[in-house]
């Protein structure tokens, strides 16, 4: 549960680039530096998902409730049936209607007062991730998505240490992972069943996933893993980055001037339309090209929050690490922090600062595999495009609809930028946060 600090800690206290530990009967290698780091990210015979399955827990598998998709589960299936959904042309067809679906979302906030970033834009997020995964029926739906969410975070806390060491253990976690599982199948499944009745086929992903014939279990497995992945890592990137701009009024003032050229570029500012729907005309293109600064701080502020643990297995024969050796069935771990605040590699690594990536800088170069944020090796993000896609719609509408400012628990301009949780797998929150004011534009 402290899992930063136990391998801040182990490395300080060992002196060492690698260390063993282990954890009931399975080893864990962990490792840092450049050479493992390299063989971490690249050797085919570390698997990714055997990494996870016993040492991570928070998200939800078919397999707590007895159901096992064979090879439709494995991760190249996934991320096969991943690519297919977010394909360019059907990702540009649904923007009109995420659009819809964040302003909808937005106006519940009113035109001004206080809001809590690590609610309200988890929400947001949580609900583009529906509409891109599922069905517009289940996107419009709130009753079902609020309790959709709470199924996940129900998951989420019943990933104790008890449960993942002691999997057959029938605790009060086990329990509560295999009830929330179960219900989150159910309302998922019901559902792909409705579109599987409908008379008329559309672009939604079930249907697209229908079409292909895949069963019930497939299509909510898939759509479990997408809602996981695409929730906790861009709702958090989102949150910290509203967090960085909020202590940095210079840089702030570039994504602002940015996002206002953008809009003027591709919109026109005397239409009567509201901005949502003006927003929605602008071509994937301009979103994907037009918003460098934008870009620089989503990667600046990924450096900077994700502090978490990446896991593999070694499913093949021996494979030398440096000075060491990682055994078959031994689990591998690396910590990000190892590279992303690496003084060698980033100057002053704690600090805030996007320009760090510019042109004659670069710093992520400055190492192999120096930036981890994306994926690297053998396993990229394939959801990176949709990823950033959703990080600028909302980033966009906030800069365009609404003034903002960070606010302490007492409502007063904060005298420094709160400190992550680096020890919380999934929100990395910051302990004592009350949010953003957010008067409107007139």
């Amino acid at each position: 549960t402290q899992r930063y600090d136990f391998l801040r800690e182990n490395f300080k206290k060992t002196g060492e680039k690698i260390f063993r530990f282990n954890v009931l009967q399975h080893r864990v290698l962990v490792v840092s530096g450049n050479e493992a780091r390299k063989v971490f990210f690249n050797d085919p015979g570390l698997q990714l998902g055997e990494g996870y399955q016993i040492l991570m827990g928070g998200a939800p598998r078919l397999s707590d409730i007895n159901m096992d998709l064979g090879e439709a589960g494995r991760d190249t299936a996934f991320i096969k049936k991943l690519l297919h959904l977010l394909r360019r042309d059907r990702v540009a067809s649904v923007l009109p209607t995420l659009f819809d679906d964040v302003n909808r979302r937005m106006l519940t906030w009113g035109k001004e007062g206080t809001l809590n970033p690590f609610k309200e834009v988890y929400e947001l997020v949580f609900q583009m991730t529906i509409r891109l995964a599922t069905c517009r029926e289940l996107s419009e739906d709130t009753d079902a998505i609020t309790r959709l969410a709470q199924h996940y975070w129900d998951i989420e806390k019943s990933a104790t240490p008890v449960a993942l060491l002691l999997p057959w253990f029938p605790g009060p976690a086990k329990r509560s992972n295999k009830r929330a599982t179960q219900e989150l199948y159910t309302l998922i499944s019901n559902f792909v069943d409705m579109r599987r009745k409908s008379p008329e086929p559309t672009m939604d992903a079930f249907d697209l996933l229908i079409s292909e014939g895949e069963s019930n279990e497939v299509i909510v497995g898939f759509v479990m893993g997408v809602i996981f992945a695409g929730v906790i890592n861009t709702g958090m990137i989102v949150c910290w980055a509203l967090l960085h701009l909020g202590t940095q009024p210079e840089w702030k003032a570039k994504v602002a001037a940015e996002i206002k050229a953008l809009v003027q570029n591709h919109t026109n500012p005397s239409s009567p339309e509201p901005l949502h729907k003006r927003l929605s005309g602008i071509p994937m293109e301009a979103w994907e090209d037009e918003l460098p600064v934008l870009d620089v701080v989503i990667r600046e502020t990924i450096r900077l929050t994700m502090s978490g643990t990446l896991l593999r297995r070694n499913l093949s024969n021996d494979i030398p690490i440096a000075h060491a050796t990682a055994k078959s069935g031994d689990f591998l771990a690396y910590h990000i922090p190892d590279v992303h605040r690496n003084t060698e590699i980033y100057s002053n690594p704690e600090e805030f600062d996007p320009d760090r990536y510019s042109p004659g800088r670069e710093e992520d170069k400055r190492a192999p595999l120096g930036f981890l944020g994306w994926g690297v090796g053998r396993h990229p993000c394939a959801g990176m495009r949709i990823a950033k896609l959703e990080m600028k719609l909302i980033m966009v509408l906030l800069f365009d609809g609404y003034d903002f400012k960070l606010v302490d628990s007492a409502g007063n301009d904060p005298r420094q930028l709160p400190q992550p949780d680096k020890n919380d797998l999934q929100q990395v929150c910051p302990p004592k946060l009350r949010g953003c004011n957010l008067p409107t534009h007139d």
